[in-house]
């Protein structure tokens, strides 16, 4: 028996997280990385998320203060504030969707900031590429091998990096996490605990004395670190965990996907980068939009009061987290004929947390009017989204090599747009 056979044949969840081949160096970290993730050090942590589907950043940050927003979109438009369904007013030309109410606090105390007018240079509509582009960070490059945050964390490892430094709440490791930089990737942290809690409880001193007197102190060293990591993780207590300052996630696989987040950042366990989508939201909005109500409002909905939710729960732990919405790209500026929008261009991206420059909407608004539209139909990129992700990888992870987390990219401070402390 092997190393590799023992991590498959123990069940201990580890193959579910596509780093079986990897997993006996993956685990080695472990032990460097307890001081980190017993709570001595802090670490600054990004929650990213993709909203996949490309969302109607239109209805969802509404520039109510454009005319020709209500010329363009005569059945879906969001009404002006104060209005039945209007949207909520945030600085008297934008507004939030009526749906984003949860968010609106966050706005109010600074910690919420909005970049409109945000997006990629390459001008493809294919879901599929533009999604490879965002997550790749490299616009109209399909050879590029690794993700945008994967390089992050390899230019900012050290030794005492946790196992656990980079997370993804999906059956598989996001295009946005892969490269050299280890990182895992789960659907579930209860199913996970279960059954750990199964091994590490019930059999664990038999598996480790059976393997260490059959062995060898090779297979011996990996069968400890693995309970190790196990019951390491088992710190956030899935079973029984409760969130705090009364915060309460939506009941849907979104709201899932955050709650698991807040739970491996309270649990200490040296958690820096998560990654989610949108689980069970489509924002594909072709036919039957709808505005005020409706689809894209039931869509919205379920994910603010998730990200209302993980802001509250996590309280002051806030201070060290920053929250990022991205999609692959926004929506025509016009409704078609089915009520609903095709694939565009520029979109608006949320940046949250107590270190943000928020109640601010950034970016250079060119306007809807016909001549300052892409190609006369979509919202026109003016801020590149790479910029975006730079000043969050720069001014929060405290990552400045900034040419090599955007190859082939003049990535300079000058373009950043100041949300970032």
């Amino acid at each position: 028996m092997d190393r590799r056979y023992f991590l498959k044949s123990s069940g201990i969840a580890l193959a579910g997280f596509g780093l079986m081949t990897a997993a006996p160096d993956f685990l080695q970290q472990f032990a460097n990385a307890q001081t980190l993730t017993n709570g001595s050090g802090k670490k600054k942590i990004l929650i990213t998320i993709f909203q996949r589907g490309a969302v109607d950043g239109l209805n969802m940050v509404v520039p109510y203060g454009d005319s020709e927003y209500y010329n363009l979109r005569r059945t879906i438009a969001v009404q002006k504030p104060n209005q039945t369904d209007g949207a909520i007013n945030l600085d008297g030309y934008f507004g939030l969707h009526p749906s984003l109410k949860p968010l609106e606090k966050f706005w109010q105390a600074k910690q919420l900031a909005v970049v409109h007018s945000v997006g990629s240079p390459d001008n493809t509509r294919s879901h599929f590429d533009a999604q490879d582009y965002m997550e790749a960070g490299t616009p109209g490059v399909k050879s590029t091998r690794d993700g945008w945050l994967n390089r992050v964390l390899q230019t900012s490892k050290s030794d005492k990096d946790s196992p656990f430094r980079a997370v993804a709440m999906n059956g598989q490791i996001p295009r946005t996490l892969v490269g050299r930089a280890p990182a895992i990737a789960m659907t579930n942290l209860s199913d996970f605990a279960i059954n750990a809690g199964v091994y590490t409880q019930s059999v664990q001193g038999g598996f480790e004395g059976i393997y260490q007197q059959n062995v060898g102190g090779g297979l011996g060293d990996t069968g400890k670190e693995t309970f190790e990591a196990v019951n390491f993780l088992k710190q956030a207590n899935p079973s029984q965990y409760k969130a705090e300052n009364g915060a309460r996630y939506p009941n849907n696989p979104f709201g899932n996907s955050l709650r698991q987040i807040a739970q491996l950042i309270k649990a200490n366990v040296g958690l820096e980068a998560a990654f989610t989508d949108t689980p069970g939201l489509n924002w594909d909005t072709h036919a039957n939009e709808g505005g005020g109500r409706g689809q894209i409002a039931n869509l919205l909905n379920n994910f603010g009061q998730a990200i209302a939710a993980f802001a509250t729960d996590l309280g002051r732990r806030m201070d060290d987290v920053v929250i990022l919405t991205m999609s692959e790209f926004g929506r025509t500026a016009r409704e078609n004929g089915s009520r609903g929008t095709d694939h565009g261009h520029a979109n608006a991206m949320f940046v949250l947390g107590n270190s943000v420059k928020g109640g601010r909407v950034y970016g250079d608004w060119k306007g809807l009017d016909a001549q300052n539209l892409h190609e006369g139909r979509d919202l026109a990129v003016t801020t590149d989204f790479r910029d975006v992700l730079g000043e969050v990888a720069a001014r929060h992870l405290g990552n400045k090599n900034l040419d090599k987390i955007f190859p082939n990219y003049q990535a300079n401070t000058k373009n950043f747009r100041g949300f970032m402390s």
